[in-house]
């Protein structure tokens, strides 16, 4: 339905989920839910090859940008290609490319609400429940530096850290969640984040998700940026398919030569 959006690139597309994301979900071995949902099948009509990779829920920046690079060396050795990585995921992506070498072969990253200089929320979230998530997530098993890697004094010490690759061309979307898309479950965190950075999706400002050469803003929930369905924006007829914007994300990277 949307292959006419989507130029097909050289080089094969690698999805990266967030905080607490994963690439599909199986209920008795049959998907049940992409991370991305619709927008894989959309690239892939147009003939695109996409990688969408699994990394830990939880754990810091670090550990999941050695997984991605693992997966990227299993799936795709020797190969160049792009990244397209959803929030935390895009963290994931730029500490991969600076620090494990990985710059000679990634073309190009783009960043989808992506909190780049952290999140308030996260801040907020940290001071009044890591009391509670951090013994938790030790007693089930799973790492917690997701939730400290978020935070804006983090990401600050992460900028500093983690310079941009001068080979590798950036990209951003940030979003914006006003109404009519503000529906209850985005009213806390819109509200913490707004008071503190301004416009956002309801998890990260605009601010700090705009990064690299260009930054595009959608209208949209921090999910919705990833084409999960936002029902008040429907309920006002507002909610639409994603799968064209990401063909816009991958017109601009064929334009740019790939």
């Amino acid at each position: 339905m949307f292959a006419s959006f989507f130029p097909k690139l050289d080089a094969p597309v690698v999805l990266v989920h967030g905080l607490c994301g994963f690439d599909r979900l199986y209920a008795f071995r049959r998907p049940i839910k992409d991370y991305f949902p619709g927008i894989r099948p959309a690239l892939e009509a147009a003939g695109n090859r996409v990688l969408p990779a699994r990394v830990s829920p939880t754990a810091g920046v670090a550990q999941r940008a050695a997984e991605l690079k693992r997966f990227i060396d299993r799936e795709l050795p020797c190969e160049p290609f792009h990244v397209i990585g959803h929030s935390m995921g895009g963290l994931d992506a730029r500490y991969m490319i600076s620090r494990l070498g990985m710059e000679s072969r990634v073309l190009s990253l783009t960043t989808i609400g992506t909190p780049h200089r952290g999140t308030a929320f996260a801040d907020w979230g940290w001071r009044r429940f890591a009391c509670v998530i951090v013994p938790f997530l030790r007693l089930v098993g799973m790492p917690h530096e997701a939730f400290i890697d978020l935070r804006t004094d983090s990401c600050r010490r992460f900028n500093e850290d983690v310079p941009d690759s001068p080979g590798v061309r950036y990209f951003a979307v940030a979003g914006v969640c006003e109404k009519p898309w503000l529906g209850p479950e985005w009213r806390l965190p819109y509200g913490i984040v707004n008071r503190a950075e301004g416009r956002n999706d309801g998890v990260v400002s605009v601010a700090s998700a705009s990064w690299g050469e260009h930054t595009e803003v959608w209208e949209g929930d921090h999910l919705n940026l990833v084409n999960w369905p936002n029902r008040w924006a429907r309920r006002h007829g507002v909610w639409q398919e994603r799968a064209p914007d990401y063909g816009r994300i991958l017109r601009r990277l064929s334009q740019a030569g790939f």
